[in-house]
């Protein structure tokens, strides 16, 4: 039976599997979290449950409804704000694979979102907007460095091209392998292990060993041999332990201590506050011009270098002119930046 829901977006899809590998389509739209199979978090849950057993166990049941209706409580004090990230033009991320784009869009979003939970904590501003006030607040490099630890844990997992089960099964089989070569004194090159060997002392079962281990040879972290005895298989370790801490990380982040608020320049036209309506008057007859010079004097007519340059001169004679109002002195020492002809021609 097919079922037809209707939503107004935007929609958020939870989705729980047991599979090793994940669809690269639904990675590529998605954010990976996965659950923490490691000894240690499993004594952390042995605690709980044992600790549920005990009054005070049994009192804090109780209390469970009264945390989720604060919780709530804290999300519905949130309402919908514009979130500016004066810094968006200054941040990095790498750009090697195309499904980097989509993941590029998480990164950016993440950043907004960590500042849009801390808009208590902002001052909230206002623009102007064809007459209308806009209010917003803008990001700052706190909340692009909190972004960064999320983005390093999650986004890093996710760009992983192993699996988080197959990352910790290779960095057993990697504990194995080193063990190993210090008790035989031998090369870790020349370790040979079967893979009821990695079983045993792994403690993982023949089925994830199987799978795990399958996903390594096919990836070339692991090389298999065939053995002295018949057709029994071995494996040699090609994996060198990069990373063999566990930590995932995200290369090619901007590092937020390097981020400096924007220095704006109140007199023109791209001010946030003032907007464009002081530069208007005094530039409205330039800007025409202006216009004109460029769908007149089209680089695209030169077809010389001499050319180009000459016309490239005439152009930037024009963005002074439109920089430097009728009247106004300026020092001759003065410097003037030339804007970019989106500035200039509003």
């Amino acid at each position: 039976m097919t079922h037809d829901y209707t939503v107004e977006g935007p929609v958020m899809i939870f989705m729980t599997t047991t599979a090793v590998d994940i669809d690269e389509e639904l990675m590529n739209r998605c954010i990976v979290l996965t659950v923490d199979e490691g000894s240690a978090q499993t004594h952390a849950i042995h605690q709980v449950q044992r600790s549920r057993q005990t009054l005070a166990g049994q009192l804090t049941k109780r209390d469970r409804d009264h945390i989720r209706r604060l919780h709530q409580n804290a999300q519905r004090l949130l309402r919908p704000l514009l979130v500016v990230n004066p810094y968006a033009e200054r941040l990095t991320f790498l750009h090697h694979r195309t499904r980097l784009r989509r993941d590029h869009v998480k990164y950016l979003t993440l950043i907004r979102s960590v500042a849009l939970l801390h808009q208590h904590q902002r001052p909230v501003k206002t623009a102007q907007h064809h007459g209308q006030p806009v209010p917003y607040i803008e990001v700052t490099p706190a909340d692009i460095a909190v972004a960064n630890r999320i983005a390093h844990a999650v986004l890093g997992r996710s760009l992983d091209e192993l699996s988080p089960p197959t990352r910790r099964f290779l960095l057993d089989v990697h504990g194995l392998v080193v063990e190993t070569a210090k008790r035989k004194q031998i090369d870790r090159a020349e370790v040979r292990l079967t893979r009821r060997e990695i079983r045993e002392a792994t403690c993982w079962t023949m089925t994830q060993v199987g799978v795990h281990l399958g996903r390594l040879v096919e990836l070339e972290y692991v090389l298999q041999f065939q053995g002295g005895r018949g057709l029994q298989a071995v494996y040699e370790l090609a994996y060198d332990g990069e990373g063999q801490d566990g930590t995932s990380f995200l290369p090619g982040l901007v590092d937020p201590a390097t981020l400096s608020v924007p220095r704006y320049d109140a007199n023109l036209s791209a001010s946030t506050h003032n907007l464009s309506e002081p530069k208007r008057p005094q530039n409205g007859g330039v800007s025409v011009g202006y216009r004109s010079a460029l769908s007149d004097d089209s680089l695209d007519k030169y077809q010389s270098k001499d050319q180009e340059e000459a016309a490239k001169e005439k152009i930037s004679h024009i963005r002074v002119c439109a920089e430097i109002p009728a009247g106004r002195h300026r020092n001759p020492n003065q410097t003037i930046e030339l804007a970019p002809a989106a500035a200039v021609a509003v």
